[in-house]
């Protein structure tokens, strides 16, 4: 039955649709099967598809098609193309047919509910703009590979990474060099061996260096959101527990960290964030730095 299913998918996609030659260039199929793909509803955060990217979208379909969340979509073969003479076979394939056509007819997916772009596709799609902006300075590799590897979530740390292993500046134009070269983030590895800590970091929404620290000028900071352009530092103690004496000093000690931090960001061109795991410690933390941006963690 195994190997019936294997067969009956192939010919339903070799029947549904021809795959037009990839063109070259700078792009490839990464970004346009992201964006596709960034319209249907997924279980598995789009991960199955920011690893398939780069491959034509009928294999990207093909590979992640059970990911879907399926009890979301309806299916129609609207022109007759997928159409096949045994029922078991249409059950099996009419779906994948339909989302391989290179035009997806009108009505053929019908979508309950509405969709939001699946967090590991759109960290995809934002290291994509995080890039295209400086082409010229993007390391001699595939442009779908490089984002992709760096957008996908829980991925481990390579150990002792080069000196050249560094990104490209974020948006934000030619002044961002003009100021200091060391603005540019430089992806490294977390700092200590805090787990809670690299957690909630690696959390931040939309973090473009999820896994890893965001060098900025010689400072590790704990998150990048680089089509933000925010620089992020996350703070795990439960300050609130403390003995009013040490609370009195931790706090100093965060407020004195924070104003060098942010003012370190704004010279590169970045805003500035403070993470926080309690309300309370929201609260105090407010109370001494009234015009920063201090955000409860709710991932963490």
């Amino acid at each position: 039955m195994h190997c019936y299913a294997g067969i009956m998918l192939g010919v339903l996609l070799s029947a549904c649709v021809t795959t037009p030659p990839t063109v070259a260039g700078a792009r490839g199929p990464g970004l346009s099967n992201l964006q596709r793909a960034a319209k249907l509803p997924w279980t598995d955060e789009g991960q199955c598809v920011v690893r398939e990217a780069a491959r034509p979208w009928p294999t990207v379909v093909e590979r992640c098609f059970q990911q879907l969340d399926q009890d979301r979509l309806r299916f129609r073969d609207t022109t007759g193309r997928c159409t096949v003479a045994s029922a078991d076979a249409a059950a099996l394939g009419i779906g994948v047919c339909v989302l391989a056509a290179s035009e997806i007819a009108v009505g053929a997916v019908l979508i309950i509910g509405a969709v939001v772009v699946a967090a590991a596709i759109q960290e995809a799609l934002d290291a994509y703009e995080f890039r295209q902006l400086y082409p010229e300075e993007t390391r001699a590799v595939p442009e779908t590979q490089v984002a992709i590897q760096s957008s996908l979530p829980k991925r481990k740390p390579q150990p002792q990474p080069s000196g050249q292993d560094w990104f490209p500046p974020v948006p934000g134009g030619p002044s961002d060099r003009e100021r200091n070269p060391n603005c540019s983030p430089r992806r490294v590895p977390h700092l200590g061996g805090n787990n809670l800590h690299n957690q909630c970091a690696d959390r931040i929404p939309r973090n473009t260096f999820s896994g890893w620290d965001a060098l900025v000028d010689g400072k590790n900071f704990d998150g990048l959101q680089g089509a933000a352009r925010m620089l992020w530092e996350v703070k795990t103690n439960d300050i609130e527990t403390y003995s009013p004496f040490v609370r009195q000093a931790e706090l100093q000690k965060q407020v004195d960290e924070a104003k060098r931090e942010r003012a370190l960001a704004e010279a590169c061109g970045f805003q500035f964030s403070i993470g926080v795991r309690t309300e309370a410690h929201k609260k105090l933390l407010e109370a001494l730095l009234p015009d920063f941006n201090i955000v409860l963690m709710t991932w963490c």
